[in-house]
């Protein structure tokens, strides 16, 4: 896995906008190189503006959309449309404003969906369509995602992965998490197995309530008292901080 690298912005707006930018770059160079390109939404404040800077952003449009596969880290197991789910946030900031192929928007089941209020089942379908994807394109038992955005939590949770939930070592693809300290209580998530098989991961955060977070993940030394510490892409990973984030990270 790769070593971390921190950049850090004046603040939150300025973090979006350059996230935005970053990702132009990043999903463009990689549909040059391969043919396609993959992302993996984050939700929250911050990952929903990235999603806003984006859409407002000219240079949105040097994206190649029909050809890009979008993918979501965690999801609020509520019925679609739910204001809770970052599928509705992500649609109403970015998906709807730009010419996505509807097959390769991958957003994960609710309990309105095909298995019903059984999230386990909704996981387990979820991982399929990951390992389907991986097959097609030789890789596996998931893709290996372009740009996978996380943010941190206060305590270093990332995607629905938090301290002391069985979720955190668990070696499946996509697991349900139950009791989850934020509501809803249940949910769906990426694993730590699969979040470290993007190519690069960028970590985002802004605000000095995840400063303390934030210096206790970039060491790497252990995901199980702070998953984000566990969060590293294979290529790079970047923590894409604002000041106030980034005032207690090591050398600042």
């Amino acid at each position: 896995m790769s070593a971390p690298e921190v950049i850090v912005y004046r603040d939150g707006p300025l973090l979006a906008q350059a996230v935005a930018a970053r990702l132009v770059t990043g999903l463009t160079d990689a549909a040059a190189a391969r043919g396609s390109a993959s992302a993996v939404l984050t939700g929250g404040g911050i990952g929903t503006k990235v999603l806003e800077e984006l859409a407002a952003a000219p240079a949105r449009d040097a994206i190649d959309w029909r050809h890009l596969d979008i993918w979501w880290g965690d999801e609020r197991f509520v019925p679609v449309g739910d204001p809770d789910r970052n599928e509705t946030g992500a649609r109403a900031a970015l998906l709807d404003h730009v010419d996505v192929d509807p097959v390769r928007v991958h957003p994960m089941p609710g309990p309105d969906g095909p298995d019903g209020d059984d999230p386990d089942a909704a996981a387990a379908r979820y991982a399929s369509w990951l390992a389907d994807a991986a097959k097609q394109a030789g890789q596996g038992p998931v893709p290996a995602f372009d740009v996978l955005m996380l943010g941190i939590g206060p305590e270093g949770h990332v995607a629905s992965l938090f301290p002391g939930l069985p979720a955190l070592d668990d070696g499946r693809p996509v697991v349900a998490v139950r009791n989850s300290p934020k509501p809803p209580p249940t949910r769906l998530s990426l694993t730590l197995p699969s979040i470290q098989a993007a190519r690069e991961v960028w970590i985002l955060a802004s605000g000095e309530e995840k400063a303390d977070a934030v210096a206790l993940a970039l060491p790497g030394d252990d995901p199980a008292p702070m998953p984000a510490a566990g969060c590293r892409g294979r290529q790079r990973t970047l923590f894409l901080l604002d000041r106030a984030a980034a005032a207690k990270a090591p050398g600042r």
